[in-house]
């Protein structure tokens, strides 16, 4: 069942953030720039929002300008057992949005939890400890952005998760990837899970001039209904530039086609929550 929410007023009463898990077998589909541009836009429309950053690539850390050298406590701690989530956590220059980074020691997490338990468990735990602990202004959103395969980090993502959000490129195995990720959610479902749900499938890079994103489009509308955001983000150079700039793309050019489709995202995304909210 849903916690209720309505914005930040009700992060402030102690409620459990609502934690949304950025996932896609197949690299290269926009994860990581959309888990950055869509906390970045539902901080800006009032939602105080985490990123924890469990790739261990780091490239939401870096999009968010968080430098290497300053990551002392990380995801990694977190997961081994050596932090706790609230210690790992990185302001950012953006008001509301702050990350839990990562570094490639995550590479090495895997084996060292292995035989453990508890080790699907381990994020779960960290934010449940979170959110029961003094934290200035609680969040109501928790954005997990994940690496490309599936491995025990992304299980650790999916079950602590409560909705999975999936950013789909406009590309010919689309729908071969997102069959995929809806058996391995399924898997999650009824082995650790009960509770996750898909809550949505984000089309990226469309490009509108070429007849195969089009395809795609009505390939992925048909298959998942709607499921499927009506918000598609556009293939946008200053999407791809922001990055390097250690900025996502609404701070980098707040006009550009891009910044504009995530706002659009954000908003559907706290459109959804009330629809869950009030079924």
């Amino acid at each position: 069942m849903m916690t209720d929410r309505n914005g930040p007023e009700a992060g402030a009463r102690g409620v459990t953030p609502r934690v949304l898990v950025l996932a896609n077998q197949k690299g290269g589909v926009g994860k990581t720039t959309t888990a950055i541009n869509l906390g970045t836009a539902l901080a800006a429309i009032g939602e105080k929002v985490l990123i924890i950053d469990l790739d261990p690539q780091g490239n939401a850390s870096t999009g968010l300008g968080i430098d290497r050298k300053s990551r002392q406590i990380s995801t990694y701690h977190v997961l081994a057992g050596e932090a706790s989530l609230a210690e790992s956590i990185t302001e950012t220059v953006v008001p509301g949005l702050s990350v839990a980074p990562s570094t490639l020691d995550l590479l090495g997490v895997e084996l060292e939890i292995a035989n453990e338990r508890n080790r699907s468990h381990r994020l779960r735990s960290a934010i449940q400890s979170l959110s029961a602990s003094e934290v200035s202004e609680p969040f109501t959103y928790i954005l997990i952005d994940c690496p490309p395969s599936l491995n025990l980090l992304t299980i650790n993502a999916l079950t602590a998760a409560d909705a999975v959000l999936v950013p789909l490129q406009c590309e010919f195995f689309a729908l071969e990837g997102l069959s995929q990720l809806i058996k391995t959610v399924e898997q999650v479902r009824s082995a650790l899970n009960p509770d996750l749900s898909i809550h949505g499938v984000v089309l990226t890079m469309f490009d509108p001039r070429n007849n195969l994103s089009g395809q795609v489009v009505a390939d992925v509308r048909q298959f998942m209904g709607n499921k499927v955001y009506e918000t598609m983000i556009p293939r946008n150079v200053r999407v791809s530039e922001a990055p390097s700039h250690g900025k996502p793309v609404l701070l980098y050019d707040l006009k550009c086609a891009g910044s504009q489709a995530y706002l659009r995202l954000a908003s559907e995304v706290i459109q959804r929550e009330r629809a869950l909210r009030a079924a």
